[in-house]
């Protein structure tokens, strides 16, 4: 789930403020806060993710609140606060269908963040599971490159195998790892992702790892980490080799051991975690960089799956493009679309750099420009990339074509016209003679 929902029930504003404080920034935790019924009733069609109610207001009241909210949402998960001395006036409530309840103490803090959190991860595990995981929804067609990818991921699902999975951006690739995860054994259990290239080499270690610390009050702060996290399910590891060495290697100790240790602490946790990588190129290509750790790479290699570009699966694109429309249309209540004969044909005359993804982006936005039933060429608007080549609507001779590529790479490469005429295997002299001839400019 992108954003989480919090409703709150309360007078003070206090557990607004604590958890507010308590989530750390940049979290999708919205929370609004509610101190009676009117201003509850107002905003009931908009359904939260979790309520939390405050039930040290008067009895009358607080029950007033609750079935209020039960009468509409009885399967909304619900976190009621109370003290000691409500707790068996609550027994006789009608239960949502995930309660927790919390009395008021010194721990408060501490227990309401960790509720807000299971009942978050218990709410995205039941929408992984209600979403249809059939891989054949993002790798349908009739090409031999996506019968391949079904096949692998079918296998795959089937035992605690560690897998690999690279492929260009927008091919799919953490789409096929929530699959894998989906169909195994592990699918009541967490999908943990976690980029490393997205993280500076001191957090990496806290986020994969967690951390112990102490506090100025001398008590112990604790964070989980996206290992622990994913304890009895499924961790992703995008971009593996951004991590350096001494942290490949513990990860490594980690993986054989079977058990962590957070850091700055000192107790080892017992791990069990389906491994899942993906990056954008082989695992074999950055050991032989030296960017990867050569015993790691041997113990995740595990079972390879290389996912093509659309454009190798030519066949396929008119396929997903139904496919596609039919989804947003059927997300978005819209009366069903269909693709006119031209439109059918630009679709099958872009390159895709963005692959699936794009080509998602494309039939969406074709269907939202459409003013009928039917969507035309016109609807059709690709996405403009500054500094990428592009042959549609070009007609040149095949020297032009070859002056326009080494122009590009020659961009990429600073000029650097060795590495240009390695990258495209022709000889510098072929380069420097169109320079002499002010065919290329430097």
């Amino acid at each position: 789930m992108e954003n989480c929902s919090i409703f709150i029930i309360e007078d003070s504003g206090y557990y607004t403020q604590m958890l507010g404080h308590s989530l750390p920034p940049g979290s999708f935790f919205i929370i609004s806060t509610f101190s009676n019924t009117e201003n509850l009733a107002g905003q009931l069609s908009n359904k939260p993710d979790i309520f939390i109610l405050d039930y040290s207001l008067s009895v009358l009241n607080a029950e007033e609140h609750y079935m209020k909210f039960y009468d509409v949402y009885a399967e909304v998960p619900a976190i009621i606060i109370c003290n000691k001395e409500n707790v068996s006036a609550l027994i006789t409530l009608p239960r949502h269908i995930l309660t927790s309840h919390l009395i008021s103490n010194d721990r408060l803090q501490f227990f309401l963040l960790n509720a807000v959190r299971e009942i978050n991860e218990y709410q995205r595990l039941l929408e992984e599971r209600s979403c249809s995981l059939n891989v054949a929804n993002m790798f349908r067609g009739s090409s031999a490159a996506a019968r391949k990818i079904v096949t692998l991921t079918e296998k795959a699902a089937r035992t605690n195998i560690n897998i690999s999975i690279t492929g260009e951006s927008g091919t799919g690739k953490e789409f096929i790892a929530k699959i894998i995860h989906g169909n195994s054994d592990r699918r009541n259990r967490p999908f943990i992702t976690i980029n490393m290239a997205a993280l500076t080499p001191e957090l990496s270690a806290q986020e994969l790892f967690g951390y112990e610390k102490s506090t100025f009050n001398g008590n112990i702060a604790i964070k989980q980490g996206k290992l622990e996290e994913a304890n009895g399910g499924t961790i992703c590891i995008k971009a593996i080799a951004s991590m350096d060495m001494p942290l490949q290697n513990k990860l490594l100790h980690a993986l054989q051991q079977k058990e962590i240790t957070r850091t700055g602490g000192h107790n080892k946790i017992k791990l069990d975690v389906r491994l899942i990588v993906t990056n954008r190129v082989s695992l074999a290509s950055e050991m032989e960089r030296g960017t990867l750790n050569e015993d790691l790479y041997l113990y995740i290699m595990g079972l390879p799956i290389e996912l093509p570009l659309l454009r190798e699966r030519e066949h396929d694109i008119l396929l997903l493009s139904v496919y596609f429309l039919e989804k947003f249309c059927e997300a978005n209540a819209m009366e069903s679309i269909k693709f006119s004969g031209d439109a059918k044909n630009k679709l099958l005359s872009y390159h895709y750099p963005g692959n699936i993804n794009e080509l998602k982006t494309v039939v969406e936005r074709a269907a939202v420009m459409c003013n009928g039933s039917e969507v035309i060429s016109d609807d059709i608007l690709f996405n403009a990339r500054k500094g990428s080549l592009s042959f549609q609507g070009e007609e040149r001779s095949l020297r032009e074509y070859n002056i326009q590529i080494i122009r590009h790479y020659l961009k990429i490469y600073n000029n650097n016209v060795q590495q240009v005429a390695d990258k495209l295997d022709i000889g510098k002299s072929t380069i420097y003679k169109m320079m002499q001839n002010k065919e290329i400019l430097v």
